[in-house]
């Protein structure tokens, strides 16, 4: 049996060697890069909902610099500390290509644990990136309102910078499991916002009551990015929302910048489920 569930019945499905299939015949080509897409019609808002190849690519080369790895450090030894060891599966919702997955795999296995895990995300270029690059690891294209795995099958759910359905994730979650989202801090990125932005602004801060869990504590990580590497510096702004939103004379702005200077911070929320 896999991790993942049918779309249309919602029963757990069966890893063949070239397809996933439920027990009502519903099945599911496995891609040559090891990935199955999970994504009915009916839960896309768009022809190639999510992040598109170029934004993957930038979210690839900035992680892999290690600018993030506090967070990654962070959300690893969370993970490690309320994850019920009961041979439940670990499940990344919204794990883009694959980076905080992978890190949290090597981890749990230094540790001597290896629990079942996958991630599932709705862009299909980065569930195709993650699955190229860790062939151990089961990924699926799948929405976070019809989340593609069974009932009560996750002991730990890790969502990081990913929407929030706390129906799904509790759906999900099985009793007395736990939930770790990762949500940006009130000043996070401000540098990188001073540049593109006549007036910057502070994000808001995220509500910490979710229906079906019960909140346990917050965690903010906090650090900062000084760098001369143009490169790196796109590849921040172009894996962002900024990306989309901001005014041509702010991405003028940056794009002649030479340096960036910006605090980084990341609010760990974690809860039980009820």
């Amino acid at each position: 049996m896999s991790l993942f569930a049918c779309p249309i019945c919602g029963e757990r499905l069966d890893r063949l060697e070239k397809a996933y299939v439920c027990p009502n015949g519903h099945s599911y080509d496995i891609a040559s890069e090891g990935y199955v897409y999970l994504l009915p019609p009916n839960k896309k808002h768009s022809k190639m909902p999510g992040d598109d190849k170029a934004m993957v690519a930038s979210r690839r080369r900035f992680l892999e610099s290690g600018c993030y790895r506090i967070f990654s450090d962070a959300l690893n030894n969370l993970a490690l500390k309320y994850y019920p060891a009961d041979g439940s599966a670990i499940v990344d919702a919204g794990c883009g290509e694959g980076y905080y997955t992978s890190r949290l795999a090597e981890f749990f296995s230094e540790h001597g644990m290896n629990p079942p895990l996958c991630g599932f995300d709705i862009s299909k270029f980065a569930v195709k990136a993650a699955a190229k690059k860790y062939r151990s690891i089961p990924f699926a294209v799948g929405s976070m309102f019809g989340v593609p795995v069974p009932d009560s099958s996750a002991g730990l759910l890790t969502n990081v910078f990913a929407p929030i359905v706390p129906e799904e994730f509790a759906r999900v979650v099985e009793p007395c499991g736990a939930m770790i989202l990762a949500v940006p801090s009130e000043r996070h990125l401000f540098g990188l916002k001073q540049i593109l932005y006549e007036e910057p602004y502070e994000n808001e801060r995220h509500d910490t009551e979710y229906p079906g869990f019960r909140f346990i504590e917050r965690v903010p990580i906090r650090g900062e990015i000084r760098t001369d590497d143009r490169q790196l510096i796109r590849d921040l702004f172009t894996m962002t929302p900024y990306f989309w939103k901001t005014p041509r004379a702010g991405s003028e702005r940056l794009a002649a910048a030479g340096h960036l200077e910006t605090e980084i911070g990341f609010d760990f929320l974690v809860y039980k489920r009820a």
